[in-house]
């Protein structure tokens, strides 16, 4: 492996879509086609992914240790000594001060957000994930965090129920990737009982498209598109939800990121959705 694979590994690209949620206030306030607007939110996406990627790196450095008893983290560059302790931290280093450079330049609230972020990710590398339930609201935070960003960036009001629905749906995944660390132990110990965890996991999974369903038919939802059109949206969060919970069982998916993007029919669903849900919201707003 090259320094530069090495590098690119520890950086995680394919995480980068879990900061999507950066567009998502531009998406559903119907600034999607707005040049500027867009623009911003493009911008604060690609803060975000300098800051997650800075915070991978400090992280396979603190877990270096415990990832070489692990038979899949092991293989990571800097547990493996492909990538050493001293370079993955100056890359670190060099990534967050390039996202909080770039922050800085689109505004003090995006500013303010990508420092909470860096501090989230930072305590829980340090000691807040190995507290239940507690590292995984951390988690859910940190997703909230990204959409106030994208809020902060073209200067719209966020909106209740997109933080309600966003941080249910972050619960869902930080409780899911635990699932497999219970039904396949590795090295470290898991942190739930089983049976805990597939009942808060399906817990989770109906709240979330409950609560998804009455944010389509809020009173200030469809004074906003016009109708009732976000409704048809709802079979599509179904599905990938269901089909999310299909994929844990049945294959162990304990990288959802790495789901999404493996899993044609649920990567095809939530396309589907962000454009169907654009176009609705665009159609109905100002």
């Amino acid at each position: 492996m090259t320094h530069a694979e090495a590098v690119w590994r520890t950086a995680r690209p394919v995480h980068w879509v879990k900061n999507g949620f950066v567009l998502a206030p531009a998406v559903f306030a119907g600034h999607a086609t707005d040049p500027e607007a867009l623009g911003l939110a493009v911008g604060t996406t690609v803060v975000f992914c300098l800051a997650s990627s800075a915070g991978y790196f400090v992280n396979d450095v603190l877990d270096r240790e415990a990832d070489r008893a692990d038979p899949v983290k092991r293989l990571r560059p800097v547990a493996s000594g492909a990538l050493k302790v001293s370079a993955a931290l100056l890359w670190g280093t060099g990534l967050l001060l390039g996202a909080l450079a770039g922050a800085a330049a689109l505004g003090g609230g995006v500013l303010l957000c990508v420092g909470t972020y860096l501090a989230l990710t930072t305590l829980y590398s340090l000691s807040l994930k190995r507290v239940p339930v507690l590292e995984a609201m951390v988690l859910g935070a940190m997703f909230l965090v990204r959409l106030a960003a994208g809020a902060f960036a073209i200067e719209v009001p966020i909106s209740h129920w997109l933080l309600i629905c966003g941080f249910l749906l972050a619960l869902l995944l930080a409780f899911g990737k635990r699932v497999p660390e219970v039904d396949h132990p590795g090295a470290r110990r898991p942190l739930y009982p089983a049976s805990f965890l597939h009942e808060v996991v399906t817990l989770l999974a109906g709240v979330t498209v409950v609560a998804y369903t009455l944010y389509t038919v809020a009173p200030d939802t469809v004074a906003k598109v016009g109708s009732h059109a976000l409704l048809l949206t709802v079979p599509m969060v179904l599905f990938g939800v269901l089909r999310y919970l299909l994929l844990l069982h049945r294959e162990g998916a304990q990288d959802p990121t790495a789901t999404l993007v493996r899993d044609r029919p649920l990567a095809a669903t939530v396309l589907l959705w962000g454009l169907v849900a654009g176009a609705i919201v665009y159609k109905g707003g100002p």
